[in-house]
């Protein structure tokens, strides 16, 4: 049975009608993904403020794992605001969660860097941090629900489309202010105390998402629950301990979500880091060329939820995880040759070799940020890695001193454990600047030139991450709705949404990026994000059910 009727047709008086439900939502999910997405887009700024004395790459690691962080507590957000929600209403609860995403955030633009209060400033940072993914946790599932339940059947997929738009939205937004404000203070105070200014905007922006969501009434699945005698139930005993709702949990998880957080945060943000750290391109050019894929991609999680109307939601989302698949290594390859042909020309005729023994050899990864890394080996691959160079290991005898290959030159390391820190110091600069200098005679450069940055080939391909990332995000509001009961949805469908893209994707970039610092190959990481899509492929071919069209109040019945 299907619910081809209007349910804004019959609405009671004083009731907002459907473009409210649906614009009053997207605006204040936009708002959140605002506030979530600017500590992404100023991860280089962050690092530098407040982590500092660790290492250039350490503190970008570190500045990683904090924006992961946010991430990492979603799924317990998801729980906790679930459970309300499912209880006591989808309204009551996003206001909660608005309310505390917003003031989270504004607390990050007040905060005092590493300068001004030592160990305290990151410290508070993730504390705010953990406050906006708690907050976002929640936020997500009730905004997709209250439209859904809104929706007519044969046009859920396009009205929730516009909820998966938010994200989009919600970063461009975060992408333009940034570049309005570097703009306008230059980039050195930009870098100092302007930074800040994105974050506090976030109080204004807080005061009209309330306003308009106060307007809202709660959903009409809801009250139908309320008046029928949902006072009987428990959202975490039905959604966990029974197997008829926890199988489609596990499948929400296994079969969509993971690859949801693989395939999207690959696209947007690792590419970005990518083509920032690794790549060395301008950071001004790399907002600009996210800042217009983010527009059009806008569009296409509403036309990709339209589709899922039509076609289903099962195909639609499948093609976005093997587009993504086939996609990643042979695009990121190409990525460099367009953005730092240069460096792909370098590669090529003067391959990089780091001849050591694997006793000496760490991983280049140091959560914490008190490795010394001050072997012949360490040093060597520490220069490697700052510098964003590709090489190959090839194991020495025992007790020998590391040397770098760069084509056919040698350069020797110089072993450091046992010196005092001014003297490993001066070690360690001594061998950048041997190695440094073997890697510019033989064509590596510094910095991406922006000369011979192919502009519309780098849009292009990063265009087909896009299009993947959205043809699986576009529907997926719809077909995860779609699986649970209404007295169990908002708790049972937030979690396995919040745990793909919390920990899978909020993780992917500190992960991806140290597997590339431990291995030593730039294109490394990119097994982080094929590894999860390629399991979620497996799942929704095998198990996963088609739901387009499903009765939101029969389910489970």
């Amino acid at each position: 049975m299907t619910d081809h009727a209007d349910p804004s047709a019959s609405r009671e008086k004083g009731e907002p009608g459907l473009r409210t439900v649906v614009g009053a939502s997207a605006a204040g999910t936009a708002f959140e993904w605002y506030d979530f997405f600017i500590f992404g887009s100023l991860t280089a700024v962050i690092a530098q403020n407040f982590y500092a004395d660790v290492g250039e790459a350490a503190s970008y690691i570190l500045a990683l794992l904090t924006f992961g962080v946010g991430f990492v507590v979603r799924p317990l957000g998801a729980l906790v605001f679930g459970w309300f929600g499912d209880r006591t209403g989808r309204k009551k609860t996003f206001l909660v969660t608005i309310t505390l995403m917003g003031a989270a955030t504004v607390g990050i633009g007040f905060l005092p860097n590493y300068d001004a209060i030592g160990i305290a400033a990151p410290i508070l940072l993730i504390v705010l941090r953990i406050l906006q993914g708690f907050a976002l946790g929640g936020e997500y599932g009730g905004a997709v629900i209250y439209v859904a339940e809104h929706s007519p059947a044969p046009r859920r997929g396009y009205l929730t489309g516009w909820i998966q738009t938010t994200a989009a939205l919600g970063l461009i937004g975060a992408l333009t202010v940034i570049l309005t404000t570097r703009m306008i203070v230059g980039v050195e105070a930009f870098n100092d105390w302007g930074w800040r200014i994105p974050f506090l905007l976030s109080l204004f922006l807080l005061i009209i998402s309330l306003w308009i969501r106060l307007k809202l009434n709660e959903s009409p699945a809801f009250r139908r629950m309320e008046a029928e005698g949902g006072a009987r139930r428990a959202p975490f005993r039905e959604s966990f301990l029974e197997w008829k709702n926890l199988k489609f949990v596990l499948l929400a998880l296994f079969g969509t979500m993971i690859a949801q957080g693989a395939v999207w945060y690959c696209g947007y943000f690792y590419s970005r880091f990518f083509m920032e750290r690794i790549l060395k391109v301008e950071v001004a050019t790399v907002d600009l060329i996210m800042l217009a894929l983010t527009v059009v991609s806008a569009f296409l999680y509403v036309f990709f939820g339209w589709l899922s109307d039509k076609v289903g939601r099962k195909p639609v989302m499948l093609f976005g995880m093997i587009l993504a698949l086939i996609a990643f290594f042979p695009g990121f390859q190409a990525l460099t040759r367009a953005a730092n042909p240069a460096l792909a020309e370098a590669q090529a005729s003067s391959p990089v070799t780091v001849i050591a023994d694997p006793a000496t050899c760490a991983l280049q990864f140091d959560p914490v940020g008190k490795a010394a890394f001050a072997s012949s080996c360490d040093l060597a691959k520490t220069v490697l890695s700052n510098a964003g160079v590709s090489y190959d290991n090839i194991a020495a005898p025992a007790g020998s001193l590391a040397r770098v290959r760069v084509g056919e030159v040698e350069v020797a390391s110089i072993e450091g454990e046992a010196l005092g820190p001014a003297e490993r110091a001066a070690v360690k600069a001594e061998v950048e600047g041997r190695i440094k200098a073997a890697l510019t005679t033989a064509g590596y450069p510094d910095r991406a030139d922006p000369a011979r940055v192919d502009l519309p080939m780098v849009f292009a391909i990063l265009m087909i991450f896009i299009v993947a990332a959205t043809a699986l995000y576009g529907p997926q509001a719809a077909a995860l709705v779609e699986l649970f009961p209404t007295r169990v949805r908002y708790t049972a469908m937030s979690l396995p949404y919040n745990v793909g893209t919390g920990w899978v994707g909020g993780l992917l970039p500190a992960t991806s990026f140290a597997l590339v610092a431990a291995s030593g190959n730039i294109y490394f990481g990119l097994w982080y994000a094929v590894v999860f899509t390629a399991i979620a492929v497996v799942v929704t071919l095998l198990f996963m059910p088609e739901t387009k069209g499903r009765d939101l109040n029969t389910i489970g019945d």
